[in-house]
């Protein structure tokens, strides 16, 4: 049987007394895209801390591709974008290739060397991403849609089967924001990386993501955007225009 890309059972976690996440369990399948929704202090960027083993959880099992958290450690296999774009220092003195071979460089052991292979792997998702022609720039020069682009590049460059997001398209504006979800959306079809994507987009995610996951504390939600659209439940949770607006199938 193929090993799940993510199996989340009986999670539980809270802060000084606070619960955050209560009795949350669910499975994503290799090739997944998931996006993860709900209100703020609904719990999504502590459960992704908790998933990539930056916070430890009250009660509760995590398995990772096929292996139980604890005992995780090819780490090379999960990408993570984090939050906080706009925190960004612009003053980074790094350029663009400098940047995504940091990526393939933290995967390694000491002593770390840079490899004819990892000069590939850098060359070929430059090219991927379509900002091969950037990559003398520095960082810092760059808008905010391309610097995502980079940083994102960053993270895909060890090949991941796991692609971890949180809150990637904040500091974005619209425009920029669409063609971020279309990248993604691409990168999850062809080269069937499993996708999680923490966002506020709830009106906008359904058009690319294959499943929802709704969080406030608890799943609310969680399945193909299908079952969400046909789910009598949800149109008593979110009202019919709200439901549909979700799930962009009307």
């Amino acid at each position: 049987m193929t090993d799940k890309a993510l199996t989340v059972q009986n999670l539980c976690a809270g802060y000084h007394g606070t619960e955050v996440l209560q009795d949350v369990s669910f499975t994503v399948n290799p090739g997944d895209y998931v996006g993860i929704c709900g209100p703020n202090g609904s719990g999504k960027s502590t459960m992704i801390k908790i998933i990539l083993g930056l916070l430890a959880p009250t009660s509760g099992a995590i398995s990772v591709l096929g292996k139980p958290l604890g005992g995780f450690h090819d780490w090379r296999r999960i990408g993570y974008l984090p939050q906080g774009l706009q925190f960004f220092n612009p003053h980074f003195p790094a350029t663009v290739d400098e940047v995504i071979r940091l990526g393939r460089l933290s995967a390694k052991k000491f002593p770390r060397r840079f490899t004819k292979d990892d000069t590939r792997a850098v060359e070929q998702t430059m090219e991927w991403m379509g900002i091969s022609h950037i990559r003398g720039k520095m960082i810092g020069e760059l808008s905010g849609g391309l610097r995502q682009r980079v940083l994102l590049a960053r993270a895909l460059v060890n090949d991941p089967a796991l692609l971890v997001m949180d809150e990637p398209t904040t500091a974005l504006d619209p425009e920029t924001r669409e063609s971020f979800y279309k990248l993604i959306f691409e990168m999850n079809r062809e080269k069937k990386v499993t996708v999680l994507l923490v966002t506020h987009d709830t009106a906008t995610i359904g058009k690319y993501a294959s499943h929802l996951l709704y969080l406030d504390k608890k799943v609310i939600f969680y399945g193909s955007f299908d079952d969400f659209c046909n789910s009598t439940e949800m149109t008593g949770f979110f009202g019919e225009h709200g439901q549909h607006l979700v799930c962009h199938r009307h």
